[in-house]
């Protein structure tokens, strides 16, 4: 039985649906304004995991993850670009995608962009208004009354009380309460706008999502997520904007399940932008070799579990590269069998345990790791075949071994296989200064020489 730890009740809970069967996955995707960072490719990957094991466990997943493309800091970069709105967010969308294919995420079911979405917005936020929920300010801006919704803070634990306590900044004249947010931005110069019956103007970053997910997905959805930062004030207002549209004392809940993943940290501090000591995925895979790259950022990710903060340097990167490399020289030394995967095996059972433990990846990686060791003992191609199976349930070890191994083919001017075979050449007729000094040559360019029985000789990047 699948377990998730449920932010809202701050506890693991049985995996229900809503239908059975079936589970409506809303993933926070990214604002595209500029490459997304490795931060955040880690909630990417985290949810591209449950997508992935959901289905393959037998649910049929609706997985959605939004594009923000209306926002302060599109405006603010597009302004300073020169450009339009459109043709950055358009650029940047298009980056996204390759970057997370890079990272082998799969594509969503739906990727909805906000601007697709601005009167379905509008509509949550009428009846918003006609239940006394929202209200106009002075400046024609549409806020939320925050004290209109009793529960308001029931996924934070957050208290108004002292929220309000904590409040620095004056009550401006067009809201009641400084803890009020925003619905619907009056029409500004220089800014992209749409009629309303509120007057021309924007919406707000939070009611995106709920009309995204509303529209989408339904009124009400499974599994709602994004990363810990996100909990306050996004989802907690998201959870106000889609639950205050009801009459009082009849509200439907809007997600059943609430994850959050962990933040990446860089020497020990949270990695973000605003702190200024971020990488871009785009940065950090570019460093990397190209064929090994994407899938060891993304093994990198999830050998933490999605709910503990990991700690991000090139050394713990190059780490995760060296072990993934060793599940790949396994699966090359042994080819794998075409096996079904069968759940009841040892293996399988105690992988699928994990997993079903609230996700619990490095679990599930302990499992892997007990037979790489097992079939490079063993030699069985059966177990390898397992290996691959089970790895590819959750995104792993599914490129050729061989290919992943030798990684890139580009060695600069060298021909690496014409310098393995001249040096194999060299060894048959003695000649083992020529055989050293190509081992020498090849190591510097990062390639290492494993000779085999019978005269064979293989290579790999290092």
């Amino acid at each position: 039985m699948q377990t998730i730890y449920n932010t809202l009740t701050r506890q693991k809970e049985s995996f229900t649906t809503i239908e059975p069967g079936k589970v409506r996955l809303y993933s926070c995707g990214p604002t595209v304004y500029d490459y997304y960072h490795i931060g955040n490719a880690r909630t990417f990957t985290v949810f591209d995991m449950v997508y992935r094991w959901l289905t393959a466990t037998g649910y049929q997943v609706n997985y959605v993850r939004n594009i923000t493309d209306i926002d302060d800091k599109i405006i603010e970069r597009a302004n300073a670009n020169g450009e339009t709105m459109q043709a950055l967010t358009e650029r940047m969308a298009a980056a996204m995608f390759e970057d997370s294919d890079r990272l082998k995420l799969l594509r969503p079911v739906h990727s909805p962009r906000a601007t697709q979405y601005i009167d379905a917005m509008l509509d949550i936020i009428r009846m918003l208004e006609e239940k006394g929920v929202a209200y106009r300010g002075a400046n024609g801006d549409v806020y939320y009354a925050v004290r209109e919704f009793p529960e308001y803070g029931k996924l934070s634990r957050k208290n108004l009380d002292d929220l309000r306590a904590g409040e620095r900044v004056a009550v401006a004249s067009d809201k009641r309460d400084p803890l009020d947010f925003v619905l619907w931005k009056a029409a500004k110069p220089h800014e992209p706008k749409w009629p309303s019956i509120f007057g021309d103007g924007r919406p707000g970053w939070h009611i995106e999502c709920s009309a995204m997910c509303r529209e989408v997905l339904g009124e009400q959805i499974d599994i709602h997520g994004g990363g810990w930062d996100l909990q306050f004030p996004h989802h907690e207002n998201e959870i106000a904007q889609s639950e205050g549209v009801y009459p009082k004392g009849q509200a439907k809940p809007f997600a059943r399940y609430w994850m959050h993943c962990a933040f990446l940290n860089f020497d020990s501090e949270k990695m973000s932008k605003s702190l200024g000591n971020f990488f871009t995925l785009r940065e950090v895979l570019n460093k990397l070799d190209a064929v090994q790259g994407g899938e060891t950022v993304r093994f990198f990710l999830m050998r933490g579990h999605y709910r503990s903060e990991i700690n991000y340097t090139w050394d713990t990167l190059e780490d995760a590269r060296q072990t993934l490399l060793g599940f790949y020289i396994a699966l090359k030394d042994v080819p794998p069998a075409d096996v079904a995967l069968d759940w009841n095996d040892p293996y399988a059972k105690r992988f699928r345990a994990a997993l079903e433990d609230d996700f619990d990846t490095p679990a599930a990686l302990a499992v892997l790791h007990e037979l790489r060791r097992e079939i490079n003992r063993s030699g069985s191609k059966e177990l390898a075949g397992l290996l691959r199976a089970l790895g590819g349930t959750i995104g792993l070890l599914q490129d050729a071994p061989e290919a992943f191994v030798r990684g890139a083919k580009d060695s600069g001017s060298l021909d690496v296989d014409a310098l393995v075979q001249e040096r194999i050449d060299a060894k048959k007729s003695k000649n083992f200064a020529r055989a050293d000094e190509i081992r020498k040559q090849l190591d510097a360019a990062g390639i290492v020489l494993e000779d085999k029985p019978g005269g064979l000789t293989e290579w790999r990047r290092k």
